[in-house]
């Protein structure tokens, strides 16, 4: 074969170094992208923070050659009075899983004087600090210490107290604490056994237990023999805790050859126990997050805004910028390659806020009946139709509205939340997912307790309203939202 050239052409898309920046920032959280900003601004000494400037550097700002292009802050290009709008009281509801931000109590005691700041001390000049929570294991610990053991008997207590989850449960079974052991102990199943029995009679009461059944157990042989049905309790966990589950008193009756009040009486008294022991005791700490838009009505119309504590106060370092003509030639193109990468951050920043309020905006003018009438007015809306509406790609979407909070005076919701399927209407419309969700809620609140409604009739009810929806769609929309069975309900009232 003899060599020969060949010319062709293609089209690929190539993402630029400022693409791929761009990209990556949008889809950080408010608490990410500070840490990565923090990181840059530590390897790039044209950057800084607005809080870290010098206050007389930024009084001669106006003799630097970059005064024009960069020479304030990157900041929320809104109206600053979303910011005064946070004291206005929101109207909380169950949908509120998360907060604006901590309170801070620090300026409670008034004008700050010297004898406010005095109340905050205690009679020794120290500082009131509050008690950390105690965790299952430190309770638990705290008790073994206490308690009279042989010293091998409590290092086995030691591993079987480090094993509990947060629900008090010995989650992986004896074998993973047994193989945990210090062999020097050669300890045997039987002999981890009876020290988790004397773990179970601690406080909480159960703690240690392998399953359900032996964790109710735990608890019913620490009542008093006398206790009325307690005996006829202990044979239902043990035997029927299935049957149980399912409400069923005259079968569950007939089972224990017992009458259905005593049983009934015995249901309850294995209703009044704790199934998750260790769960009083879980110290997992509050997470609390900041919304990155505010959503207020102006009038008749719904407003968003964005939240300028949330945005990165970030911009260029003058005096470096003005070092750059001075510089010898190595330290001068040094510099300029770092003032462009300034540049190219500073602008990423600019789009990302201008994305993610174009993008909040979008979602607001199609879920304006949710701000105005709650959950149940939620309209259908996919990544799709939001992309059009902006012009941008459904990642795109995807990525700005993945942990984005918007604050309403409905509470904070992820941007996320305002997406959901649709379920056709028999007038040829449709529902959202989150208004059916929220019209099951309703429904359920309102029905006669010693009546429950069946998936079934709550289907039924929501064809009543219009709404074509399957007894099994209803099934998942119940368990969604962790509501009972009609039996469980029953049960529970």
């Amino acid at each position: 074969m003899k060599p020969g050239l060949q010319f062709r052409l293609n089209q690929q898309l190539a993402l630029t170094p400022q693409l791929q920046q761009a990209i990556r920032l949008l889809q950080l959280s408010q608490l990410e992208l500070a840490a990565e900003l923090r990181q840059l601004a530590e390897s790039n000494p044209l950057l800084e923070f607005a809080e870290d400037a010098d206050p007389e550097q930024d009084e001669n700002e106006g003799d630097s050659e970059f005064e024009n292009e960069f020479d304030a802050p990157l900041s929320a290009k809104s109206d600053t009075s979303a910011s005064s709008d946070n004291d206005e009281a929101p109207e909380w509801t169950e949908a509120d899983i998360t907060a604006d931000q901590p309170i801070d109590f620090s300026s409670s005691n008034g004008s700050g004087n010297g004898s406010s700041s005095q109340s905050n001390r205690d009679d020794e000049g120290m500082e009131p600090q509050n008690a950390a929570p105690e965790s299952l294991q430190e309770h638990l610990l705290w008790q073994l210490n206490l308690t009279p053991m042989e010293p091998r008997a409590k290092a086995i207590a030691t591993v079987l107290i480090d094993a509990l989850n947060t629900d008090g449960y010995l989650g992986e079974g004896l074998d993973a604490v047994l193989a945990a052991l210090p062999p020097h102990l050669k300890a045997t199943l039987e002999e981890v056994e009876g020290v988790r029995r004397q773990l179970q009679q601690f406080d909480p009461a159960g703690v240690a237990s392998i399953d359900l059944q032996d964790c109710l157990r735990a608890q019913l042989e620490q009542f008093d023999p006398s206790t009325p049905q307690r005996d006829l309790a202990l044979r239902i966990v043990e035997h029927e805790l299935e049957l149980l589950a399912r409400n069923d008193m005259v079968k569950l009756a007939r089972r224990m050859h017992a009458s259905e009040e005593e049983t009934t009486a015995a249901a309850l008294l294995i209703r009044s126990l704790d199934p998750r022991p260790g769960a009083a005791l879980d110290i997992t700490p509050v997470e609390y997050v900041a919304p990155d838009v505010y959503a207020r009505k102006d009038g008749t119309r719904w407003r968003v805004v964005l939240n300028p504590d949330s945005q990165p106060k970030l911009s260029l370092n003058q005096h470096y910028c003005g070092l750059i003509a001075r510089a010898r030639s190595d330290d001068a193109s040094w510099m300029r390659g770092q003032l462009q990468e300034a540049r190219w951050l500073i602008k990423s920043l600019e789009s990302r806020a201008e994305t993610l309020l174009k993008v909040a905006e979008a979602i607001v003018r199609r879920q304006s009946a949710f701000l105005d009438y709650g959950p149940e007015a939620m309209q259908p809306l996919v990544l799709r139709e939001v992309a059009e509406e902006v012009g941008m790609h459904e990642s795109t979407i995807s990525r700005v509205t993945t942990r984005k909070y918007i604050h309403t005076p409905r509470g904070t919701y992820e941007l996320k939340y305002f997406f959901s399927s649709g379920v056709s209407t028999e007038d040829g419309g449709s529902a959202s997912a989150t208004a059916i969700q929220a019209m099951l809620r309703k429904l359920v609140d309102g029905e006669d307790p010693r009546k429950p409604l069946s998936d079934q009739a709550l289907a039924e009810e929501l064809h009543g309203k219009g709404i074509q929806v399957a007894r099994r769609t209803v099934a998942k929309y119940r368990e969604i939202l962790r509501i009972p069975s009609s039996s469980e309900r029953q049960r529970n009232s």
